[in-house]
């Protein structure tokens, strides 16, 4: 038999800590059809704070000059090995084409946090359950990169002789969602312009029936591609990991989907032979 002590220990267990957690992350437990934006708030407190821990990486990475550019080498011989190295090329092809650099310049800009935060709104307000599994996959996937920028910090192709960097001399509009204060600079591994457009594309298409949105879904994660290595912001690898990482994001969020669906959300009843505490001397 168990005491009342020990009941009411898992109950407080379950209602302050269980129960919240599993709620948070269980969209089923705040679904209600006649409210589409109930909970919505503790969903945005969730992504700045998840957030501010991303662009807090730029803080510990400050200072690693040589090592990103060290890395950036590494990385540039790495694909040579591979014959892959083509972003230098590739990027001559189109600078001398205005119209094609503004183009993807503004690919770049407007196709990442404006589609990955748009993204959230979209799947909030019309696929609860796709919306969870899209936040916990960004979720997963940006502490697994955030190790990685700390770790191995690299310089962008943009900084080494060869290469113009179109957003910063032919654009403006990345100051608004880039700003260069926050931004990591050495964070080019990975990629998560390409890996989190990925997830938002794969997400979206999922969850509507709309042929406009299903043809962005599978244009823009290739439209990014392209982007980052014309504007000299990431190395070819650096796309092909972020889109790993963001597929072991995706793996991450079924299972925590899988976890969060097996909980008990609710307090556990007083079981009948709870052993009364006595109060009596």
């Amino acid at each position: 038999m168990r005491k009342a002590h020990e009941v009411e220990r898992e109950s407080q267990l379950r209602r302050w800590v269980i129960g919240p957690v599993g709620r948070a992350f269980n969209a089923n437990a705040w679904t209600v059809p006649k409210h589409p934006w109930r909970g919505f708030s503790s969903q945005v407190v969730m992504i700045t704070v998840a957030g501010l821990a991303y662009f807090g990486a730029r803080m510990v990475t400050k200072g690693a000059d040589s090592l990103a550019f060290s890395n950036a080498q590494d990385l540039i011989a790495f694909e040579r090995s591979l014959g892959i190295y083509v972003e230098r090329t590739a990027q001559q092809l189109v600078l001398d084409n205005r119209a094609i650099v503004t183009f993807f310049n503004w690919v770049y800009i407007w196709f990442h946090w404006p589609v990955v935060l748009g993204s959230f709104f979209f799947l909030y307000r019309n696929a609860k359950g796709t919306f969870v599994l899209y936040r916990n996959a960004i979720f997963v996937s940006g502490a697994i990169g955030l190790i990685i920028f700390i770790t191995y910090p690299v310089a962008p192709p943009r900084f080494l002789d060869g290469f113009t960097d179109t957003v910063a001399e032919l654009s403006t509009s990345y100051k608004f969602w880039q700003p260069p204060s926050i931004v990591n600079k050495y964070a080019a591994l990975p990629s998560f312009h390409v890996g989190w457009n990925l997830l938002a594309g794969v997400m979206l298409f999922h969850a509507t029936k709309t042929r406009a949105i299903r043809v962005f879904a599978v244009m823009s994660p290739a439209l990014m591609t392209a982007a980052v290595v014309f504007t000299a912001n990431h190395y070819i690898i650096d796309a092909i990991v972020g889109v790993a990482i963001a597929m072991v994001g995706l793996g991450g969020a079924v299972m925590i989907r899988r976890y969060t669906s097996r909980l008990d959300l609710t307090p556990p009843p007083p079981t009948p032979d709870a052993i009364p505490v006595s109060t009596s001397a």
